[in-house]
């Protein structure tokens, strides 16, 4: 099931919201519980018991930690741990990776004489596995006090809005409000003007562009022209698929009274690679950053230790993504480009200028055409073609699989990445740096005019993705 269904939007969530509603405040987190396991078992109910598995494991693991009085003993659960969850994470992500090149190795390229049975990707499985290990290490570095029940912290790690694909959350994030939170008609509004904001982001704009971009991907030997629009194309639908999810996620959370923090603010007008990796994922980048980076030393042990530690990062961080190449050597790339600037002290508070928004939206542009290639060979493919070496202009051939209404999405695309400020400040919404660093206590009142333009727009994605027959996120891949 995803938010962008018939299933949920006219099923699933009202019915949650009505049952949840009506349950004594004492029981809301079993009935989160409940609801959210419904909600993931729609997809396999034998998987969501490898989610309940994890969850128990880890929070008996975290009350081990912490009732561990030698600091040794504490260090040998917390290490365990951490090894039983990334083992767990590799089979399920990598192992039909290693498995279809032994396979291959050992054929030498023949038709396979064997091969090893496949693995289901349980799909969120980075993103429980990620909420798990960061509580159990929060607790190990006494940031955090263990959950007070079981249901609670099961109940986080199941909820349904943050489940798939994201924000990626950590359990003192939502601790304080699983033990009590507000509920009001001024933020059940507004979070369903989020949700309402977010589906139109994703249905009418996301997979409007996204046949440019499988068009572009597809064609041998794309031209320039071809390999740019599918590029921007890709570019545009990635952001616009992925921060509608997150978005649905965040008003989804706000209209049972959860505030979840903010995943992405405005990225497309970065000016350097720093400044775009702190507008993009934040939740991932800062988990990245506090679950990683700083263990591996940061930038305390050096220069070239900082050096390597960024790289190594993001490189970990692509491989996070899946196992291919192309993603290892998307977060090489901005692993590079990170290390470059710190090694030029760029700011990532440095003001905004034409010149250093076109290099990092070049920069960024060359980094998705990796993210999205199925191969290094079609990576390299388009980059050829982006820089003319098959030639310039659209061929006939293939202008038949550009679709104008594509285009057309494609510059409403670009002027709403770019203006998201200035619409929210036209709407009397607080900045998203507000959102993401102090966090909202009194939830703006949504006027008649945002309103009115949110459920217009959130009525015309209903009518498309009832007429579409498949509209999926890109994100649940990883």
């Amino acid at each position: 099931m995803v938010f962008s269904s018939v299933i949920f939007i006219f099923v699933y969530l009202p019915l949650f919201l009505a049952l949840y509603y009506a349950c004594p405040a004492r029981y809301r987190s079993y009935f989160i519980l409940i609801g959210s396991y419904c909600f993931y078992a729609w997809w396999r109910v034998d998987l969501s018991l490898l989610m309940l598995a994890t969850t128990a494991f880890n929070y008996c693991a975290a009350l081990a930690v912490h009732g561990a009085r030698r600091p040794q003993r504490r260090k040998l659960f917390l290490v365990a741990t951490v090894v039983g969850d990334l083992a767990l994470l590799f089979y399920f992500k990598y192992f039909n990776f290693f498995a279809d090149s032994s396979a291959y190795l050992f054929n030498q390229g023949e038709p396979y004489s064997w091969s090893l049975p496949h693995v289901i990707l349980p799909i969120g499985i980075s993103f429980y596995i990620f909420h798990n290990i960061s509580y159990v290490v929060d607790v190990y570095r006494r940031d955090l006090e263990p959950s007070r029940t079981f249901v609670d912290y099961a109940a986080f790690i199941a909820f349904f809005p943050h489940q798939i694909a994201g924000p990626v959350l950590r359990f003192s994030d939502l601790a304080e409000q699983f033990y009590g939170r507000e509920h009001n008609w001024t933020k059940f509004n507004y979070g369903a003007m989020r949700f309402l904001t977010g589906l139109a982001k994703k249905v009418l704009i996301a997979d409007s562009i996204a046949p440019v971009a499988d068009a572009a991907f597809s064609i041998p030997n794309p031209t320039m022209a071809e390999s740019w629009l599918g590029a921007i194309a890709y570019t545009l639908q990635l952001y616009f698929d992925f921060s509608g999810y997150s978005s649905m996620a965040i008003g989804l959370g706000m209209m049972v009274g959860f505030h979840f923090i903010e995943n992405f603010d405005a990225p497309y007008r970065s000016v350097n690679i720093t400044d775009f990796w702190r507008r993009w994922h934040i939740s991932l980048s800062n988990w990245l950053r506090d679950y990683l980076y700083i263990p591996l030393g940061g930038n305390r042990k050096g220069v070239g230790r900082t050096y390597f530690n960024l790289a190594a990062t993001m490189v970990l961080g692509g491989l996070w993504h899946g196992a291919n190449t192309t993603f290892l050597v998307w977060g090489a790339w901005h692993g590079f480009w990170l290390a470059v600037e710190r090694y030029f002290n760029v700011s990532a508070n440095a003001p905004f200028r034409i010149s250093s928004w076109l290099f990092t939206m070049l920069l960024v542009v060359i980094g998705w055409v990796f993210f999205r290639a199925a191969n290094m060979t079609e990576a390299m493919s388009m980059l050829a073609g982006m820089v003319g070496l098959n030639g310039f202009g659209l061929r006939s051939d293939y202008a038949w699989e550009f679709p104008n209404f594509g285009f057309l999405l494609m510059v409403v695309g670009v002027l709403t990445a770019l203006g998201e400020p200035q619409l929210r400040r036209f709407f009397g919404l607080k900045t998203t740096k507000e959102l993401v660093y102090v966090g909202v206590i009194d939830y703006p009142h949504v006027n008649p005019v945002l309103g009115v333009t949110a459920t217009v727009l959130g009525l015309a994605a209903i009518v498309k993705l009832v007429a579409d027959s498949d509209t999926p996120f890109l994100y649940f891949q990883f």
